[in-house]
C-alpha cells in the first residue's frame, strides 16, 4: 500500500524528524463566489501526489528522498473566515518555528492570509509576497466580507511586515483593484499575462525579489485552464507549464522562499488531470526551494 502522505513517501523520508519540509492541508471554503469544491482540494492533491514519479529529470535524482517531506494532520477549521484565518496562523507559526519549509494546501485563497500571518509571527518581516494568480484579489470587500478570497492580497498588505506584493499572470481585475495598485506602486506590482508572454517582467521582478524573504502563494487559476481546468473562477489565456516553471526557478534562484501555499483547486470527480498537475507543480516548487537551501555554503534556516 502507498503511504497516505504527500508523494506517498516511505520512511524515513516522510518522518517529522527527518523531513526538511512540512505539508499542511487546509480544507477551508466559505467565501467562494462561482464554482465550489475548494474544500476538497487538499485531499485531491495528496491523492494525486502519490502518482507523481519521485525521479525528476531536471535534477537527475529523486529529490524528495534527499530532503524529506512530512505531511501534517488535516487542519480542522471553523466556518467563520476570521476565526479560520487565526487557526491557520497559529498552525503555520508552530510549523515554521521548527525551521522547516512549510507548504500549505488550500482551500480557497482566504487561507493565505492566515498562512502569511503565521510566517510573520516567526520571521517578523519584512517579507515579499509573490502571487501567481489570474485575479489581483485586491478588493477591500466582496460579497459583504473583508475576508473574501477576492480580498486576500489587500488583507496581506495590511499585515505588519509585508513590504510588497508582486502579482504575476493577472488577467481579471476590476476598476477598484486597478486604482488601488496604481496608487501604491512601491507596494503593489502587477504583471499581466501579456507582460509574461512578452518577457517584459523579468528584470524588474528580479530586482524586487533579489535577496528578500518571499512567501509564495500559487492560486492555480493563474495557470491556463488547459492545464488546470478545475478551479472555481477559471480565466482563459493563463500561464503555460513552461512559463510557470520559469517563474519558479527565477523566484527560488534570486530570493529566499520562506513558505509556499497552493490554493483554489476545485477537483472534479473523474477528471484528475488538474489534481495531478497541482501535485507535480508543488513537487517542482519544493525541489527548487530545497536545491537553493542545500546548495554548498547554505544550510537550513535558523
Amino acid at each position: 500500500m502507498t503511504p497516505n502522505n504527500f508523494l506517498g513517501l516511505p520512511e524515513p523520508a516522510s518522518t517529522f524528524e527527518r523531513a526538511r519540509v512540512l505539508v499542511l492541508p487546509m480544507p477551508f471554503e466559505a467565501t467562494v463566489s462561482y464554482g465550489h469544491g475548494t474544500a476538497n482540494g487538499p485531499a485531491a492533491i495528496l491523492a494525486a501526489s502519490q502518482q507523481v514519479e519521485l525521479y525528476d529529470r531536471e535534477f537527475d535524482a529523486e529529490p524528495a528522498l534527499v530532503y524529506g517531506i512530512h505531511t501534517l494532520p488535516v487542519l480542522g477549521l471553523p466556518d467563520d473566515p476570521a476565526q479560520a484565518v487565526e487557526v491557520i496562523a497559529a498552525a503555520v507559526e508552530t510549523a515554521a518555528r521548527t525551521g522547516k519549509l512549510v507548504v500549505g494546501l488550500g482551500g480557497e485563497h482566504t487561507v493565505s492570509l492566515g498562512f502569511g500571518r503565521g510566517l510573520l509571527r516567526v520571521l517578523g518581516g519584512p517579507i515579499t509576497v509573490v502571487q501567481i494568480d489570474a485575479h489581483s484579489d485586491l478588493r477591500d470587500r466582496f460579497d459583504d466580507t473583508p475576508f473574501s478570497h477576492a480580498c486576500v492580497a489587500r488583507r496581506l498588505l495590511e499585515e505588519p511586515g509585508v513590504e510588497q506584493i508582486l502579482q504575476l499572470g493577472i488577467r481579471s481585475v476590476d476598476a477598484e483593484e486597478v486604482a488601488f495598485a496604481r496608487q501604491a506602486p512601491d507596494r503593489v506590482r502587477v504583471w499581466y499575462t501579456e507582460d509574461l508572454q512578452s518577457g517584459h517582467w523579468r528584470e524588474e521582478f528580479i530586482a524586487r525579489v533579489r535577496g528578500r524573504l518571499v512567501f509564495l502563494t500559487v492560486d492555480l487559476d493563474g495557470l491556463d485552464p488547459a492545464i488546470i481546468p478545475s478551479t472555481g473562477t477559471p480565466e482563459p489565456d493563463g500561464l503555460t507549464w513552461g512559463q510557470t516553471m520559469d517563474l519558479l526557478r527565477t523566484i527560488t534562484h534570486h530570493a529566499t522562499v520562506i513558505g509556499v501555499d497552493c490554493v483554489e483547486l476545485a477537483p472534479v470527480p473523474g477528471h484528475h488531470a488538474a489534481d495531478f498537475a497541482a501535485a507535480k507543480l508543488l513537487y517542482k516548487t519544493i525541489s527548487y526551494v530545497q536545491a537553493q537551501q542545500l546548495a554548498p555554503g547554505k544550510g537550513a534556516r535558523s
